[in-house]
């Protein structure tokens, strides 16, 4: 079965193209982790030739989504308890800086802005729409980072929620749908501490926040030690 090139812009070469449309595959859990990736059998789905995949495996080891196996080849990369910890601690730090800055720049427009998107966050619950919400989490926490006017800063906040994306789809079902609520609720605080000013609440709320998250997924991991959970499947 073919795989679903790249809906960004186009890319310029084939080994570009091979490269975002892998890296999609990977991030939305169509690759699934642990899934061997055989060269020729992807030149064959990507309708390329075997030379711009073997560059893009070695871009995508790189990055940290493919890892060799001995004795099996190029595969993609498991999600394990070390991966989701670094994406919640990162996400702790970047976040906690980003939001103590929107606070020091006293924009009450960009809490306003803030405000809307919760607001629409509310809605996506109220409707059971989790994979909108999720969306709307993401496009919430770079605004976020956007507002600090750090570019460093935002950057590294992509690429976090690149990995955030992964691990969510990936656990969907068992954490996502369970921990929605609540970590709305822990967003609608951070926005009344942020208007309050109150930096100092405002930072115990992301800490439990982001540990709360990370805690939700250690205890799925801990209770399914034996069992594959699925992707994201019929939430569209």
């Amino acid at each position: 079965m073919p795989l679903a090139t790249t809906t960004r812009p186009r890319p310029r070469t084939k080994q570009a193209l091979v490269y975002q449309t892998l890296r999609d595959a990977i991030m939305r859990c169509e690759l699934m982790p642990g899934e061997r990736l055989v060269i020729d059998d992807l030149a064959r789905r990507l309708q390329v030739s075997s030379i711009p995949v073997r560059e893009a495996l070695q871009l995508l080891q790189s990055d940290g989504l493919i890892v060799n196996v001995p004795h099996v080849g190029a595969t993609v990369a498991p999600i394990t308890r070390e991966s989701v910890t670094d994406v919640f601690t990162l996400l702790e730090g970047l976040s906690h800086v980003a939001l103590r800055l929107v606070v020091e720049r006293g924009d009450r427009s960009a809490l306003g802005e803030l405000d809307a998107l919760v607001a629409e966050m509310d809605v996506a619950l109220a409707t059971s729409d989790h994979e909108t919400w999720a969306a709307l989490n993401t496009k919430l926490h770079l605004r976020i980072a956007e507002l600090t006017r750090l570019p460093l800063l935002l950057e590294l906040t992509e690429r976090v929620f690149d990995q955030w994306h992964r691990v969510r789809r990936y656990f969907f079902h068992g954490v996502l749908l369970h921990r929605a609520e609540h970590a709305q609720a822990e967003h609608r605080a951070m926005l009344a501490a942020m208007h309050a000013g109150d930096l100092d609440h405002l930072s115990v709320l992301v800490r439990q926040h982001n540990r709360g998250a990370l805690g939700a997924y250690m205890a799925y991991l801990d209770e399914h030690a034996a069992v594959e959970p699925g992707p994201l499947t019929g939430t569209s």
